[in-house]
This record gives C-alpha cells, sequence and structure tokens, in this order.
C-alpha cells in the first residue's frame, strides 16, 4: 500500500496482555499506521508464556517475525504471563514509556473481558496516561498527557463489538493475516485455535460491511471523538 499524505506523525504506543493481542485486534490498523508514517510501538506486558505449544524463545521468535510484517517498533515490559496486577510499579513503568516514546496516542484491550491480564492491562494503561503527566515523581522522560486513548476488541467474552468507530483497512487484511500467522505455537500447533483465523476474517468483512468498505477493525473510545470535516468520513 503507498502512503497517504501526513500533515503531522502521530507517536502512537499500543500496549498488549501478550504478545499476538495486538496483531487479532488490530493487525491491519498496525500496518496501516506505519505506511501512513506514524510512528507505532506496540508494547507486550508478557511474553504470553507458558502455552501448550510454545517456549519464550518461541514465542520470542513468533513476535519478532510478526513485528516485521507490520513495521512496528516493538518491547516487553517483563511482566509474568496470567500473573499482570494493576499495581503502582506497573502503572509507573508504562507511564514511563508514555512519557520516552512521547506518545499522544494510546491503546489499550477493551475494559469488558473475562482475562484477568487483559482487564489489568487495561487499567493500567488508564491510570499510567494520568501518572504520565505528573511533574515531581519518579518517571523517566518529561511530562505528557497523550491527548486519545482508545480500545481495541481483543475481548475473551462471547460478546458482540459495540465500537464507536471503525478505521478502514481495506487491502491491509493480507497483511494481518500473515502477522496472526507468525504465531505458529498458538494458531497452527494448537489445535483448539485454529479457527482463530476464520473469525478474524469473518469480524473485518462484518465490520467493513457496517462501514461501506471491504475490510475494517472496531474501536471504542470513552471521550468523545472530534472531525474536521464531514469529507473525512468513508
Amino acid at each position: 500500500m503507498s502512503p497517504r499524505p501526513l500533515a503531522e506523525p502521530l507517536r502512537i504506543l499500543v500496549v498488549a496482555p501478550h504478545p499476538d493481542d495486538a496483531e487479532l485486534a488490530m493487525g491491519g490498523t498496525l500496518a496501516k499506521l506505519v505506511d501512513d508514517g506514524h510512528d507505532v510501538l506496540v508494547a507486550d506486558m508478557t511474553d504470553g508464556e507458558p502455552t501448550p505449544h510454545g517456549t519464550p524463545l518461541i514465542r520470542a521468535r513468533e513476535t519478532e517475525a510478526a513485528t516485521q510484517i507490520l513495521g512496528v517498533k516493538r518491547t516487553n515490559l517483563g511482566f509474568r504471563n496470567r500473573f499482570v496486577e494493576h499495581s503502582i510499579e506497573a502503572r509507573h513503568r508504562v507511564a514511563g514509556l508514555i512519557r520516552t516514546h512521547r506518545a499522544s496516542v494510546l491503546f489499550a484491550p477493551h475494559p469488558e473481558d473475562a482475562h484477568p491480564d487483559h482487564l489489568a492491562t487495561t487499567r493500567i494503561v488508564e491510570d499510567a496516561r494520568f501518572d504520565a503527566k505528573l511533574t515531581r515523581i519518579e518517571l523517566p522522560g518529561e511530562p505528557i498527557y497523550p491527548r486519545w486513548l482508545f480500545h481495541y476488541y481483543a475481548t475473551h467474552l462471547r460478546r458482540v463489538a459495540d465500537p464507536t468507530f471503525l478505521i478502514d483497512v481495506t487491502g491491509y487484511e493480507e497483511r494481518k493475516r500473515k502477522a496472526i500467522l507468525c504465531y505458529h505455537s498458538q494458531f497452527i500447533a494448537n489445535e483448539r485455535n485454529r479457527g482463530v483465523l476464520q473469525w478474524v476474517d469473518a469480524a473485518l468483512r462484518y465490520f467493513g460491511s457496517r462501514a461501506g468498505v471491504a475490510a475494517a477493525e472496531p474501536f471504542s473510545c470513552r471521550e468523545p471523538i472530534a472531525l474536521t470535516a464531514l469529507d473525512r468520513l468513508t
């Protein structure tokens, strides 16, 4: 895909509980943001292990391969899978990353979920957004308050997403699919998860149909979103 003219690049931080969450929820958007010239950093809270067919080394290799396909920057915050907790330590670690990356836009999991790591990550990011603006606090970098916090859908509930906006990712379907398939231990070796790609494809088409495009990804926001002009709508 050819990049579009860009007035001012955004510095974007996407926080994911585990490697593959960001790819599943917004892989097309990630690739599109990078192609549009934005500075996108994905921060995985954990390495995602243990899993039935994975190891830390396998997951690291899979994550690196997916990262190369999407073109994003990536880091891992080193928390323990299945034990992510909403704590001052976690808040400040994410707040420090917000400040050093100078993020003006944040993405976090949707706050309605069944996975404790996802719920904790969302609370951590929401509070870290506030902590990042504080003065006279021992955090790296200068204070900053990200203007936007968006929630993506990577939930473990059998619920229908109720987004406040959709991003057209037409043309990025295959790149998202390839990034997800990098996680061989999760979606190929694990027979229980082999159907995931089917519902990911179905969701792209469904939300695309709601926007009148071929493929779209859903997001929600608790704050009103302002448009500069109606002609920017799809």
